[in-house]
């Protein structure tokens, strides 16, 4: 299989890009803002522009969009710079797949949904409350009319190792390790499916293979607000006393944006589809890091 991964420097798309490879596929992942030794330059906004990547020449029969603009407050406070980075982005990637004969996969989010009634399946009704899960709606929509066999992946609360470490997991790790005095305040009353990036790229793997289309939510076991996601984080490291977790509802942190509450995802079609799946637990990943970490300080040693 020949992909073609558009924000391959990110979590997600970092994590496909490896495990592809891994894998025998033919992969080439881009980059636009961050950039990373094993990325080339793509800009989704500037299709025609000549520091791109020749795509075409390349010749993907799938092509990964997983650059997005995630910043929920940010999106409802500039909501055409978050309707170009997430439509406008969206539509130039549909046509690019069009001419290269190639499907798309399309990373998605719960915010979809209006989080009243959560966790979610695939066919209950999306109702998007802030400008963030609108825009990834009407990209999902779009995607599905425009591509054939296309795929759509909604996940939420992605976590994993990555070049930057800016998902909430790896955050507070880096924040354990560099010994920094911080009080979180954190929502109980938002609750979701966190999910391993790697679990993500194994299960677009398998799906690609198999050439299933639609939509498929990816969810791991657990189910949990962010309090306790923090502090499941904080208990892999019983020296971090210098940082601590203040559980506040969600009106009093004033976002700018509202939250679904009670979010999160269901995987049924997938693992009725396949069974014997294993996703990884937010405990398998905080045990694995936590050993690794300890390996590595011995051997400095």
């Amino acid at each position: 299989m020949k992909v073609f991964i558009i924000g391959a420097s990110g979590l997600v798309g970092s994590h496909c890009l490896a495990h592809f490879k891994e894998q025998g596929w033919t992969v080439k992942g881009s980059h636009c803002n961050f950039t990373t030794d094993t990325t080339c330059y793509y800009n989704t906004l500037q299709p025609h522009s000549d520091q791109n990547f020749d795509v075409v020449s390349f010749g993907p029969e799938v092509i990964v969009h997983c650059a997005a603009l995630t910043n929920v407050d940010y999106c409802e406070k500039n909501e055409k710079e978050s309707y170009e980075n997430t439509l406008e982005s969206t539509r130039h990637v549909c046509e690019l797949a069009i001419k290269c004969g190639a499907r798309v996969v399309y990373i998605s989010t719960d915010y979809v949904f209006d989080g009243n009634s959560g966790p979610y399946q695939e066919n209950d009704a999306p109702n998007p409350i802030n400008v963030y899960g609108k825009h990834k709606f009407l990209a999902e929509q779009l995607v599905r009319t425009s591509v054939i066999d296309s795929l759509v992946l909604r996940v939420t609360n992605v976590y994993g190792d990555e070049a930057r470490g800016k998902n909430f997991v790896a955050r507070i790790i880096q924040h354990c390790h560099q010994k920094q005095p911080i009080c979180l305040k954190l929502p109980y009353d938002q609750f979701a499916t966190p999910i391993n990036a790697n679990d993500i790229a194994r299960a677009m793997f398998i799906l690609l293979s198999d050439k299933k289309a639609g939509i498929y939510h990816l969810a791991s076991t657990d189910y949990m607000n962010r309090v306790e996601l923090g502090r499941r984080t904080l208990s892999y490291f019983p020296d971090a006393e210098f940082m601590s977790i203040e559980p506040v509802d969600s009106t009093t942190m004033k976002q700018t944006a509202t939250r679904p509450l009670v979010g999160g995802l269901l995987k049924v079609k997938f693992a009725t589809e396949y069974p014997t799946f294993v996703f990884n637990s937010v405990d398998n990943y905080l045990s694995s890091t936590t050993k690794t970490s300890i390996s590595i300080r011995e051997n400095k040693t």
